[in-house]
């Protein structure tokens, strides 16, 4: 074999070690499904035990089906974190990544709906319609972080109702910096206990508008003053501050309610006793069976 072919066979081979490394590195940080989107529904439901939640104060599904980036730190430590809150708050929690959990009937078994950095076209129209219908009918929902990402675009009703505006990107250069959060509105029930203002690790995310101006029940925003509200890299620089920037907060979505937080892109978050209580707040009072700031009577779980 001349050296020339010795080379180019060698050449090809580090081309392919890199190639496969790039890609085995997309897939550990979570990019893989920015890089390859996808589609993909089930069709079939996951199961549900006859007598899941029975005597439980609430019953919460933890839904994290990622069709875009996938947190999977953040993912696991709130799947962590919901089972402890299952054991201290007597709840009924149950996780799943199947899309096809969004069915009328085994939704109306739950009180709560957690999207756990959930991304991407992750269910179906007609699953789509189905969790609509739920939430509007009386249910309650909280998005974790990725819930309010851009990956969510293609579902209009999600995005003009449970999200301030378009995702603009969170911060980069770097990509987590420590900031200063302000409680809004001390005395609604999902800030209850938090301190008037902590500091949190976060990759922050930014949008076109603010919860505020949207009209939604601001809880908590942050202040920008303290952290670098740019997006940096690659030899280009974009600001993204917003002002006034909502980071938590809670509305009314016909009868039903609905929170969310962009804090959570971290495991680390989860273990903060702020994180804690934010979450059970946000669930404690979005599955109350009488929703009395929203308008008309609401559903009942089935029991």
């Amino acid at each position: 074999m001349d050296i020339a072919r010795k080379i180019a066979l060698a050449l090809a081979g580090l081309v392919t070690l890199l190639l496969v490394g790039g890609l085995v590195f997309v897939w550990w940080i979570g990019a893989w499904g920015i890089l390859f989107p996808s589609h993909h529904h089930e069709t079939t439901p996951p199961v549900l035990a006859d007598d899941f939640g029975d005597g439980a104060d609430l019953r919460v599904l933890v839904y994290s089906k990622t069709n875009a980036f996938r947190h999977g730190e953040g993912i696991a430590a709130a799947h962590t974190l919901f089972d402890a809150l299952a054991s201290s708050e007597h709840w009924a929690v149950f996780h799943t990544e199947n899309s096809a959990v969004f069915d009328r009937e085994l939704l109306e078994r739950f009180d709560v709906v957690v999207f756990a950095n959930a991304s991407g076209d992750h269910a179906s129209d007609d699953q789509e319609a189905a969790f609509r219908g739920w939430l509007e009918a009386g249910g309650g929902w909280l998005g974790i972080h990725a819930a309010g990402d851009g990956s969510h675009a293609d579902w209009t009703w999600y995005e003009e109702t449970l999200k301030s505006g378009a995702y603009l990107g969170h911060i980069l250069g770097p990509q987590t910096q420590e900031a200063r959060v302000v409680v809004d509105d001390p005395t609604h029930p999902v800030t209850r206990g938090l301190p008037g203002d902590f500091l949190h690790a976060e990759e922050w995310y930014s949008w076109d508008r603010g919860a505020r101006e949207a009209g939604y029940h601001v809880l908590l925003t942050v202040d920008e003053s303290t952290y670098s509200p740019w997006i940096r890299g690659l030899g280009q620089e974009l600001d993204i501050s917003m002002g006034d920037h909502p980071i938590v907060w809670s509305r009314c979505v016909e009868r039903g309610r609905a929170v969310y937080t962009a804090m959570g892109h971290w495991g680390e978050a989860y273990a903060r006793d702020h994180t804690k209580t934010l979450l059970r707040n946000a669930v404690a009072w979005a599955g109350e069976e009488t929703k009395a700031e929203c308008a008309g009577p609401t559903r009942t779980a089935s029991r």
